[in-house]
């Protein structure tokens, strides 16, 4: 059995850290990553104590512990932990990478003004995602769900001296809040749900005890498939904005704003996860909707073509990373909407280790060459060697090449769709041709290539170079793709920040080795059923992908990019980014202006006029006749008495006589 006093330690090491920090720590930046790190540790610790008494039998997982929260009438919400081979994977992930990129920090932030302030962020956002993954119902991961968001928004707009850093915070909230507008409608729905498929009519949003009413329900035809269809789908809306699916993904390659750790830390192997993790989390529910897996099994295929395409034709460093992430994360929810939670977990696992190296591998280039802006880079794999191998590393892990952890999380997913979805397999296959070609482009022009910036200014007009000065963040200069102009040698990251950087691409190599799906399936894993020949189908795309980059590239010696020799529509189409972010833009204007208007013309004719100005005119027309009847006059006064006694005689005498 698991104990209980573990798990608080658990979620609430990082907190405790985040407030320590926040309250006594601000102005002493050692201590106070040693506090943070300290935290981050501890969870990890000890979620590393449960996965090996789970192997070794001395723990029986599924765990579950639920104490008393909120109780009204027949509402029962509880606060607890829900512990199984799902959730330690996820915590293994979150400590895990965690803790290499907490490490990591330390160096790349070191000499930023804020450097204590950005370690209680991180350490908040610790907490807030191990929130998620213990949680045992939706009332209690809705809140974590939140405080992710704010953690993210802290950190994304960090540096928010910077516009475009405060803007990239802010578009990053205001989508997920629109998603998870339908995340909450989703969950209340299947509060109401819960009510018809129990005997009693106790209605309940924990996950074991859905996980027992919901398949019943459906079977016996108290829930009705289309009641399940808009639950799952509005359940989904929340993953759409967490984790970048089309077309909510617009959010994700702006919050490249913050330091790289955090491009890593959130947009890599966590946050964007978190929804990935919550389909898997109730995927007993989804599997039980045909349409509603359709659905999203077609949204994460598109989500993961679209998002390649545009990692194409970038050339800031990050956000070509950033696209990426958006793509494979398409694969993520491909794999569950076409049956396979394990599948999707798999690749959500190995993803965290490349990505996450690939993202701190980008942020010592960034430290060492002061640019994010790949065609002023080159010669990296002879200024920073380790920096060089270790990127190459994950870039191999990305493009899916055995031995490497993509080839076996990738090649799963499109197993999935072999001979049975057609079009979704094709759209993974272009994908992987895709992230081949555009992470060739990126290491023999950033890394194996010559020093560019001898080759004169490249001329384009939608790159984003984010060059900020060091007193905008800090002598030391730490902001992503700063620099001055000063001549500077390019020396190796320090050991703090290659040491995250050793142990990553250690599990970038091993990852599709050490039995996730197993374990994932409690020991049972199942033998996967598909044609043999995916593997090499998947294998020819990266290849294609990495010989059509090598062909472009490898020759280059201007500052020329081949890409750009695309046919202009399409191209810039493509440098538009789809034009998502003109007609997000384009809605939110029709929202503010032409509803305004409606609502303007509303309350001018119909409440002002219609209502206030007639009970104002019809008051006053009242008032005057009244006044006409209190002239203040004697005479008037018994005229209309005189009048009111004849009026009353001849009622009498009407009366009388009849």
């Amino acid at each position: 059995m698991v104990n209980p006093l573990h798990l608080w330690i658990i979620l609430f090491a990082p907190l405790v850290s985040a407030v320590v920090i926040a309250l006594f720590l601000l102005k002493q930046p050692k201590i106070a990553a040693g506090v943070s790190l300290a935290g981050i540790l501890t969870s990890l610790g000890l979620v590393i104590n449960i996965f090996v008494g789970s192997l070794s039998h001395k723990i029986t997982l599924p765990f579950e512990v639920n104490y008393l929260w909120l109780h009204a009438g027949p509402m029962r919400i509880d606060f607890g932990f829900l512990v199984d081979p799902l959730s330690v994977l996820m915590l293994l992930v979150v400590t895990g990478v965690g803790s290499c990129i907490f490490l990591y920090s330390v160096g790349y932030m070191h000499g930023d003004k804020s450097f204590a302030r950005f370690f209680a962020s991180l350490s908040m956002f610790a907490f807030s995602m191990i929130g998620i993954v213990l949680s045992p119902n939706f009332l209690m991961l809705f809140i974590f769900w939140e405080l992710v968001a704010v953690s993210s928004y802290l950190l994304i707009s960090f540096w928010f001296e910077k516009p475009s850093a405060a803007d990239a915070g802010n578009k990053a909230f205001i989508v997920n809040r629109v998603a998870d507008f339908g995340f909450l409608l989703g969950i209340l729905l299947l509060w109401v749900l819960s009510g018809h498929g129990s005997a009693a009519g106790a209605r309940t949003l924990n996950f074991h005890q859905l996980h027992e009413i919901i398949p019943q329900a459906v079977q016996s035809g108290l829930i009705l498939p289309g009641a399940l269809f808009l639950a799952v789908l509005l359940i989904f809306c929340g993953v759409a904005g967490k984790s970048a699916q089309f077309p909510l993904y617009i959010w994700l390659p702006d919050a490249m704003e913050g330091p790289t750790p955090v491009s890593a830390l959130i947009h890599a192997a966590t946050m964007v996860a978190a929804g990935i993790y919550m389909m898997a989390r109730v995927f007993f529910m989804i599997e039980l909707s045909a349409d509603a897996m359709q659905v999203i099994a077609v949204v994460g295929a598109l989500t993961a073509v679209l998002a390649a395409g545009l990692a194409v034709v970038q050339t800031d460093i990050k956000k070509i990373l950033a696209y990426s992430t958006v793509s494979q994360l398409g694969y993520m929810g491909s794999a569950i909407g076409l049956g396979s939670a394990e599948t999707g977990m798999f690749h959500l696992t190995t993803h965290a280790f490349f990505k996450a190296l690939l993202f701190l591998g980008a942020g010592a280039i960034i430290h060492g060459l002061h640019t994010q802006n790949i065609w002023e880079m080159g010669g990296v794999i002879k200024k920073m060697p380790i920096t060089a191998i270790t990127f190459l590393i994950g870039t191999l892990a990305l493009c899916g090449i055995w031995p490497f952890a993509g080839f076996f999380s990738k090649d799963a997913i499109l197993a999935l769709s072999y001979g049975h979805h057609p079009v979704i397999f094709w759209a993974g296959w272009t994908t992987a041709l895709l992230t081949a070609f555009y992470m060739t482009r990126l290491i023999w022009v950033a890394v194996l290539g010559s020093d560019r910036k001898s080759l004169g200014s490249f001329k384009h007009d939608h790159s984003h170079d984010h060059k900020k000065s060091h007193a905008a963040h800090g002598a030391h200069g730490t902001a992503d793709g700063h620099g001055d102009g000063h001549a500077h040698e390019v020396h190796e990251a320090p050991f703090v920040m290659l040491l995250p950087l050793l142990i990553l691409s250690v599990f970038s190599i091993i990852g599709g080795f050490i039995g996730i799906p197993g374990f994932l399936a409690g020991g049972h894993e199942h033998a996967a059923h598909h044609a043999a020949i995916v593997p090499y189908l998947a294998t020819g795309a990266a290849i294609a992908g990495i010989l059509l980059g090598s062909f472009l590239y490898a020759p280059l010696k201007t500052n020329n990019d081949p890409v750009a020799k695309l046919p202009q529509f399409f191209y810039r189409t493509l440098v538009q980014k789809y034009y998502l972010d003109e007609v997000f833009a384009a809605a939110g204007n029709f929202f503010q202006k032409f509803t305004a208007g409606v609502l303007y013309r509303f309350d001018i004719n119909v409440l002002i006029k219609g209502l206030v100005n007639f009970t104002a005119e019809s008051t006053r027309e009242t008032g005057s006749v009244m006044r006409k009847l209190q002239t203040g006059r004697v005479a008037n006064y018994a005229l209309v008495f005189a009048l009111g006694l004849i009026g009353v005689i001849l009622f009498t005498l009407t009366r009388t006589i009849s």
